[in-house]
């Protein structure tokens, strides 16, 4: 539907390398920026009451991506007619891209299939239920961090709970792990990076008289610098070793390397500043805070500056919600918002560039 409706206004949009999402470029010549919207849903069941409530049992867009999607289209939208009536050379690549919910993620697939390959800037947004309506949240900097998955697989023979000493104590050792693991790995990381290792699940056995054979640990390994998150691969398996293997069991670690942190770059949110003070007042922007949560839009950030800003989405009057619960909404109002905003950070880096 989002290629449709770009193709129906004479844009040449094509099926993203991946095979789902999309690419137009909108404009003719250089210099190349670019605008992203990410078009994720959530494993979630819908629990509100709107008309736009999602038609697909347990899916929802609860993370705003519904909203990055339709601004990103009518960001796209408005510059092919604001670039053809004022002249303005340039090409703005429009990104719908999927998986971002996903590890590593689609930006990265986009990254290596060369779609990045040009671009002088790429600006983003993401909606913030803490922030009213007609606001908006820019930093440079870090404003997200890293975010990997674990899993940490132990076994071992099993047997009575009587006589632990004659077998590997799973229960204990998973225990260990959980415990051990995060407080070693902060030893071996810079306290700036802010490296977070939170287990979510853990599971051994099904009887309170028998030591079980396997165990499984899953956990999120979250940073807010880059040196720390690319330092744990190295890390982990020796501590995992240290604190499994003198108790008699075996370990397979199964680490799925998420994004990095995004690092906003000053000139591109200086640009989105810009065009966002032109918007809803310079009163109505203000600076945003580095989030424990992840995304993948920091992979374009390794070939052209960044610009990510936070767009409030808060309806006045409602109790708050945050993003990835299963009643998140949001004020329509935001959608126009946030298209202008896209559209204005975009024109505004080709006008520098081209200056």
């Amino acid at each position: 539907m989002l290629r449709d409706r770009l193709l129906a206004a004479g844009l040449p949009a094509v099926v993203a390398p991946m095979g789902t999402g999309v690419v137009c470029d909108v404009g003719r010549g250089g210099p190349i920026v670019a605008i992203r919207g990410d078009i994720d849903a959530l494993r979630l069941p819908d629990t509100k009451d709107v008309p736009y409530r999602s038609t697909v049992e347990g899916a929802c867009h609860a993370c705003g991506h519904d909203l990055h999607a339709s601004a990103t289209l009518g960001a796209a939208l408005a510059l092919a007619a604001t670039l053809e009536a004022s002249g303005t050379p340039g090409t703005v690549r429009v990104l719908l891209q999927p998986a971002e919910e996903a590890v590593p993620g689609g930006a990265s697939a986009l990254v290596a299939a060369g779609v990045l390959d040009g671009v002088q800037a790429v600006f983003g947004l993401h909606a913030d239920p803490s922030l009213e309506v007609g606001r908006i949240g820019a930093s440079a900097g870090p404003i997200t961090s890293a975010a990997d998955q674990l899993e940490v697989r132990l076994k071992g023979p099993g047997g009575h709970t009587g006589r632990p000493h004659q077998t590997a104590d799973l229960v204990h050792i998973a225990a260990r792990v959980v415990v051990d693991l995060p407080m070693s790995l902060g030893r071996l990381s810079d306290p700036r990076d802010g490296l977070n290792l939170t287990f979510g699940s853990i599971h051994a056995g099904n009887a309170p008289n028998v030591v079980p054979t396997e165990a499984r640990i899953l956990g999120s390994l979250r940073a807010s610098g880059r040196g720390a998150w690319e330092a744990a691969p190295r890390h982990l398996p020796a501590l995992l070793a240290a604190i499994v293997e003198p108790l008699g069991a075996t370990w397979e670690l199964d680490h799925q390397r998420g994004a990095p942190p995004i690092v906003n770059d000053p000139w591109a949110v200086g640009l989105v500043a810009r065009a966002g003070s032109a918007i809803v007042g310079a009163d109505h922007l203000g600076p945003t805070q580095q989030s424990a949560g992840g995304e993948d839009f920091s992979w374009y950030g390794d070939l052209a500056p960044l610009g990510y800003v936070r767009l409030g989405v808060h309806r006045p009057g409602t109790d708050r919600v945050d993003i990835h619960a299963s009643s998140f909404d949001l004020d329509e109002r935001a959608i126009a918002l946030g298209a202008r905003l896209l559209a204005g950070a975009a024109f505004e880096a080709l006008l520098d560039l081209t200056a």
